[in-house]
């Protein structure tokens, strides 16, 4: 099992940045990829960005690129979400994510954290 633990989210009024982090219990040759997703309330989870393990190879949704950028510190086992120039459709409960796979799907993630909500006031 690898356990994901999140955290960085809070209220932020738009226009202003936010540095989600990640922290993997472990590393395992299961996990390819770690990614973001995130769930707006009322609707359903969607993808944010995925880096792939060893390439740092990054997947981005069209809504985010340009404003955010997943990162991942190797030795740490940690993924890093920063977002820039937030909006308030940006509102959600940001959720990390791994699996064997590049996981821009939710039926792709083998595990997921608890999530961390993330508030933008306009």
């Amino acid at each position: 099992q690898v356990q994901l633990v999140e955290s960085g989210g809070g209220l932020v009024q738009a226009g202003g940045s936010l540095r989600l982090s990640c922290a993997a219990s472990r590393r395992t040759f299961r996990v390819y990829a770690m990614g973001w997703f995130r769930q707006p309330p009322g609707k359903e989870r969607e993808f944010v960005a995925a880096i792939t393990w060893s390439t740092g190879g990054t997947y981005y949704a069209d809504s985010v690129k340009g404003r955010i950028t997943i990162s991942r510190d190797y030795v740490e086992n940690t993924v890093y979400l920063e977002m820039n120039s937030l909006k308030p459709e940006d509102t959600a409960v940001y959720y990390c994510a791994a699996g064997s796979a590049v996981i821009t799907t939710t039926a792709r993630v083998d595990y997921w954290g608890k999530g961390t909500l993330v508030t933008v006031s306009s």
